[in-house]
């Protein structure tokens, strides 16, 4: 097998040798430099990197799922791709028939939706989870094709010991991202899974032509959409074909900084307090839905006042209005459309990615800080910790500088003493990290 491919014995050794290295305890990934040091390839060794930032411990790295059927029926009736399944039957599925190859299509969270393919191998799969439902983002399951296809934005290719998680050491995959070619917005991943031949030369073009004819016909529907909707004298009536009116736009939740919470859609944007902004974040965070107990718990701490959190869910459609159908605010389980996102969501996804400068620019300051909800409080703790990892630990001395000038960072010790180690010894920056460091250390004292 050529070197270049990602399953040639001699790159799989390098991969074995950095996990022995990791279940050793030793510093896996920092040798990068050392000659002697296992090689892994760039893109998983930035991946490995992200993937620690999650999990200390590869064996941990599991993929789970929270959907029941119904809600994974829903999902897959509501989602942009749906649409374009035949496409990918016909170019992909019905092609890895017999052939030990699956294709999984996720959404862009890295929630597989469908998994098609070889019956044998789907029922090797599974014993990974490797299901419809299952979440196989980097986060969940560290480096794998479609979780970090969906972090690079490009096509992927991992094979067997590359993979993060032990769990999939046995299967080789390549996946390629699919976006809206209208907005450009990213929908979600498409992904062949099976034996040595699914990272084959060929097999990341066959899935960028996939991905391509798919976009096509995502564009040739939107485009006969607004035509019909034109001669008929009214708009178009929006389906799973976009994930949102083409006018409007998709939903989004702002919700980092002290700023008032608002709704987006397209140029509309409608301030939103309290309650109700609180419960839309939860729903857009938990993408799988919230029963009323759970919402209860989030909400109030206490997962017996499910009256309570239905009698704040019917406000809330109430003040919503027709928009509460645009956002596709539904329930058994409460949930919303799984389009609808979150500048805070963005954060997250632009330090899984290592877009440090995007996640500190869209950072605007902590999630809904008036709040005092205990699963706001959680989401809230998630991503100032995330973003405060990833500025100590990967940013540049001036990036850093920034972070510590937010003002949840104003008492960060660690944070000024890890500048101080960073920065230029003739950096201007110094006496003022300096004089804040010892006014610290005093108020300590």
């Amino acid at each position: 097998m050529a070197l270049t491919s990602p399953a040639s014995p001699v790159l799989q050794q390098q991969a074995e040798r950095a996990h022995a290295r990791l279940a050793s305890g030793g510093p896996a990934l920092s040798g990068w430099d050392d000659p002697g040091f296992p090689k892994l390839r760039p893109v998983v060794h930035d991946s490995w990197v992200r993937s620690l930032g999650f999990h200390r411990d590869p064996a941990r790295a599991r993929a789970l799922s929270g959907l029941s059927d119904p809600q994974l029926d829903e999902f897959r009736r509501t989602h942009p791709l749906a649409s374009v399944m035949p496409v990918f039957d016909r170019l992909l599925v019905q092609p890895a028939r017999d052939t030990g190859i699956l294709v999984a299509v996720g959404d862009d969270a890295g929630r597989l939706l469908w998994v098609e393919g070889d019956p044998t191998a789907r029922r090797a799969a599974e014993l990974m989870s490797f299901v419809p439902g299952a979440d196989w983002s980097e986060r969940a399951v560290g480096t794998s094709a479609p979780g970090t296809a969906l972090a690079t934005g490009s096509g992927v290719q991992v094979s067997g010991a590359e993979h993060f998680s032990p769990e999939a050491h046995r299967w080789s995959c390549s996946a390629v991202p699919i976006h809206c070619p209208l907005t450009g917005r990213l929908l979600g991943v498409v992904d062949l899974t099976g034996n040595d031949d699914a990272v084959a030369g060929h097999s990341l073009a066959l899935l960028q032509a996939a991905v391509a004819a798919a976009e096509s016909q995502l564009r040739l529907d939107a485009l006969d959409l607004a035509a019909r909707g034109a001669s008929s004298g009214t708009p178009g009536r929006a389906t799973s074909v976009m994930p949102a009116a083409p006018v409007a736009g998709p939903a989004r939740l702002r919700v980092l900084g002290y700023d008032d919470p608002v709704l987006e859609r397209g140029p509309a944007r409608r301030v939103l307090g309290g309650r109700h902004i609180e419960i839309l974040t939860l729903l857009a965070w938990h993408h799988g839905g919230l029963d009323a107990a759970e919402l209860a718990g989030l909400l109030f701490g206490d997962t017996n006042q499910q009256v309570s959190a239905r009698a704040e869910m019917v406000r809330l459609r109430k003040a919503l209005g027709q928009e509460a159908s645009a956002i596709g605010l539904d329930s058994r389980p409460y949930r919303v459309a799984p389009t609808v996102g979150t500048d805070a969501r963005d954060v997250l996804r632009h330090l899984a990615a290592g877009r440090h400068r995007q996640a500190l620019d869209t950072y605007g300051g902590p999630v809904l800080p008036r709040s005092d909800a205990p699963g706001i409080a959680d989401i809230r703790v998630e991503v100032s910790g995330a973003l405060r990892e990833a500025m100590l630990n990967d940013a540049d001395p001036g990036m850093l500088l920034e972070y510590l000038d937010l003002p949840e960072a104003a008492d960060d010790v660690d944070g000024l003493r890890t500048a101080l180690q960073i920065l230029p010894p003739r950096s201007p920056g110094r006496s003022v990290v300096v004089s804040r460091l010892q006014r610290l250390e005093a108020e300590l004292a």
